[in-house]
């Protein structure tokens, strides 16, 4: 009940803030998704994302956010049981693309940071400027990708601090497969010498009424230097409520 409190008080609040937007230019969705399970195994997992894109005359600015809880109910000894929270990760971006002159051509600068207290980097921040433009550009069909340079800074499990300049690239492939339902893979890779950051989401959207939708997805992050004790490959398979506005 918590979880729902807390999610829904954040999608009034930005469809609040979404009403005196719109005559900027704003378009924004909000996702959530729950899985609760008792019995043998007991616990909760929450996701949820909130997007925002602001259209001007001359640029694009889009923002995210997104948060992922999990707390499972263990057992002791004694026979009683205590919840034990086991993932907890906050993520948020900004970015600004200036368009040139020709179509979908833009030049970018991008900041996002990510606080995961259980993952191989506790905090991990990236700063990017570069090029983006439209490889693909047919009526159901989109391909877009982007490169630059960058600096990253992150906190590994074990304290230690990493930072340096660091290659990105990425891209996005948009398939509209009809006009209830679309299919969307994302692709980022950032490059440095102490780590390389490889992630990626597969998404198939199926439209259930005007602004309501849902939402299956796959993600997968990659980190090729991590302490021994974690794993290098992150995955998470969710189901949400996408609500556009």
């Amino acid at each position: 009940m918590k979880y729902s409190m807390t999610a829904a008080a954040l999608m009034l609040a930005v469809a609040g803030f979404n009403s005196h937007a719109d005559e900027l230019g704003w378009s924004s969705s909000a996702e959530l998704g729950a899985i609760t399970t008792t019995g043998n195994t007991e616990g909760t997992s929450v996701t949820g994302r909130l997007n925002s894109l602001q259209r001007l005359e001359r640029f694009d600015n889009e923002y995210q956010f997104s948060a992922f809880f999990k707390e499972d109910k263990k057992r002791l000894e004694d026979g009683s049981s205590e919840r034990e929270r086991t993932a907890e990760r906050y993520s948020a971006s900004v970015k600004s693309a200036y368009k040139l002159e020709k179509e979908h051509d833009t030049l970018f600068v991008l900041g996002r940071h990510t606080d995961d207290k259980f993952g191989a980097y506790r905090k991990y921040s990236t700063l990017a400027v570069g090029y983006g433009t439209r490889l693909l550009n047919l009526t159901d069909h989109s391909l877009n990708v982007e490169i630059g340079p960058g600096y990253f800074r992150g906190k590994t499990a074990l304290g230690e601090t990493e930072n340096g300049l660091l290659a990105r690239a990425g891209a996005i492939y948009r398939w509209q497969i009809s006009e209830n339902a679309k299919f969307r893979q994302e692709v980022v890779v950032e490059y440095g010498d102490d780590n390389t950051r490889t992630t990626a989401e597969t998404s198939l959207t199926a439209r259930i009424n005007g602004r309501m939708q849902m939402k299956a997805a796959f993600t997968v992050q990659n980190d090729t230097d991590v302490p021994l004790d974690k794993k290098r490959t992150d995955t998470q398979t969710s189901l949400t409520l996408v609500y556009s506005f």
